[in-house]
């Protein structure tokens, strides 16, 4: 079997076969097939597509490029959530305590966040004395001793896609949506997760631009875990502008906790998709029969404190300080030298938001990186006071920043001003939950 030939099978738009698939796999991650025949390769991909069998071999061969958990000895269904990225995507956070309060077991790896995405492993560092760097058996007697542990992905597990995604990168593949697929449910079905709930953001802050290509990549994630014997639920969601107001990791931490203390209402956008993801994932894992028990059992959840407790006891498994999660403490955590106002330079409705450039801010403050290596700084970034469709005016606050070095201060000012659209007229939000796919 020669790697040449099966780029050219690709690029003639032919079907690779399950071996062929193990062959590229199994040879780049070992390094006997060069970056430059895997880059063709992944061009070939990108412009031809691969159908869902294609898809789902090369899912497995990913996933079995190294390491793989086994939950089974944990109880119920374990199940998993994951973001396809955003701005102000804080649910993790809620959710997974939330399902964990109503008697559900969540198991799951996250990872950091990169750019204008931020990561939920850099949420929960914000937290003095957090380790989220924990041996598989300690992550498993969290998870088994108060029903909920989020924790840093291990560096054994599938390295087929950290070779893959990096050179994805650098060649523009990243928008192939079997490569986006096969990256996604690999790192889950390693991870161990019986049940997942996926939420595939589609907007200007998304990797996925428009509701149709969330849609396919949707779609083809559930029917891969149907041949690969997981039940899969994906949503899409709007990631036009920020889900929650906080944009920034301590920031984002006392959103989640603002939340589950009662002080989000109900309809916010935030709360609502939370309650989506939540929804989902106690249907899976076989605690609710409807979707009107599932939100009943999580609203009750939240309104008893429940789902907060869940959220400390694991911030104190995790080693880190839970006494900073009371409302009257949590703003320790994004305690900055300097609050900046960005004002409207106009009066009249917030007509547009770029999500990518609001993040983008954040990441000029610190609150982002640029490569995985990069340090950040846990208590910056930025706070919304309006969503699109609001009435603002002239010098009046559109956000303000949380400031500790001013090097890029008046960037990520300028990007502020760019981000949003101020118009004469009001506008109507896009909804922001566009498709459920089971």
């Amino acid at each position: 079997m020669r790697m040449v030939d099966i780029i050219e099978r690709k690029a003639a738009r032919e079907e690779l076969t399950t071996e062929e698939i193990q062959f590229v796999v199994e040879g780049f991650t070992a390094g006997s097939i060069p970056d430059y025949q895997m880059s063709a390769l992944l061009m070939a991909i990108l412009l031809n597509d691969m159908n869902e069998r294609e898809a789902a071999d090369l899912t497995l061969a990913m996933m079995r490029s190294g390491d793989t958990i086994d939950l089974s000895d944990l109880p119920g269904v374990k199940v998993d959530k994951h973001s396809s990225g955003g701005v102000g995507d804080t649910t993790t956070l809620v959710v997974a305590p939330l399902v964990a309060a109503c008697g559900g077991t969540v198991a799951k790896m996250s990872g950091r966040g990169l750019a204008f995405s931020g990561g939920t492993i850099d949420k929960l560092e914000s937290v003095p004395g957090v380790c989220v760097e924990q041996p598989i058996k300690r992550f498993k007697e969290i998870v088994r001793s108060i029903g909920v542990c989020v924790i840093g992905q291990s560096g054994d597990l599938v390295p087929a896609d950290k070779k893959m995604y990096a050179l994805r990168d650098e060649t523009s593949t990243v928008s192939s949506v079997p490569l986006i697929a096969s990256s996604i449910m690999s790192k889950k079905l390693a991870a161990g997760a019986d049940a997942i709930v996926l939420d595939v953001k589609v907007g200007s802050g998304a990797f996925m631009r428009t509701v149709e290509d969330a849609q396919k990549l949707a779609k083809l994630m559930v029917a891969m875990g149907k041949r690969l014997g997981r039940e899969v639920v994906a949503v899409v969601t709007d990631m036009n502008q920020p889900l929650g107001m906080a944009v920034g990791n301590g920031l984002e931490m006392r959103e989640a906790v603002q939340l589950l203390s009662g002080d989000v209402p109900e309809g916010d956008p935030l709360y609502e998709v939370c309650m989506l993801l939540g929804t989902q994932m106690l249907r899976l894992s076989r605690l609710a029969g409807s979707d009107e028990e599932a939100r009943k059992k999580l609203k009750a959840a939240l309104e008893s404190g429940k789902g907060l407790e869940k959220l400390r006891a694991m911030i104190h498994a995790l080693g880190g300080d839970e006494s900073l999660l009371a409302m009257n403490r949590i703003g320790a955590i994004c305690a900055v030298r300097r609050h900046v106002p960005v004002n409207a330079e106009q009066s009249g409705y917030i007509a547009g938001m770029q999500a990518e450039l609001i993040g983008r801010a954040a990441q000029f403050l610190g609150a982002g990186r640029a490569t995985k290596t990069d340090p950040i700084d846990p208590a910056v970034g930025l706070l919304m006071h309006r969503r699109v469709g609001d009435r603002i005016e002239k010098g009046k606050p559109i956000c303000t920043l949380y400031v500790n070095d001013e090097a890029q201060l008046n960037d990520a000012i300028e990007t502020m001003h760019r981000a949003v659209v101020i118009g004469k007229e009001p506008v109507q939000a896009a909804p922001m939950v566009y498709d459920v796919i089971r």
